[in-house]
């Protein structure tokens, strides 16, 4: 029997997501290992050096899957943040619908595709469609009657 079989026979009736390394655990892959060593033509022994790199390689590989998805849903935190800097000032941009518009942004909603700013015109703006953006505070304050 060799390594494969077991790996097949190991998630027989249970789906396995596209990465399998994620999946696998530490003790599916000992498991994995003694079985291959148990397995092993006893004239010609597996080198054990070369399971080792192996091990080596797929935690590697584990490792370097995590943390790109680590690093990816800081991004996304990071533009959300950066979206909510954005409450409370006037901005122009792309809408949803394709169109030129502007508004003041009145919240943001996190979504698959990254933040969205909502306007306080009713608008959406994806936040990597603006264009420009202005502090409401800098523009030209509103006549009182001339005190």
């Amino acid at each position: 029997m060799s390594a494969i079989g077991t790996v097949s026979s190991l998630g027989a009736g249970a789906p396995r997501s596209a990465n399998a390394f994620s999946d696998l655990t530490s003790e599916e892959f000992v498991r994995i290992m003694f079985t291959e060593l148990a397995n092993q033509d006893p004239l010609k022994p597996n080198d054990s050096a070369a399971l080792l790199e192996q091990m080596s390689s797929l935690r590697s590989i584990q490792s370097n899957i995590e943390l790109s998805d680590k690093l990816s849903a800081m991004v996304a935190h990071n533009q959300l943040a950066a979206a909510g800097g954005l409450i409370g000032k006037y901005i122009s941009g792309i809408s949803l619908g394709n169109a030129r518009v502007e508004g003041a942004v009145v919240s943001v909603s996190r979504t698959d595709n990254g933040p969205i700013l909502n306007l306080n015109n009713g608008y959406r703006v994806r936040f990597e469609n603006v264009d420009e953006m202005i502090d409401p505070a800098l523009l030209d304050p509103i006549d009182d009657g001339g005190e």
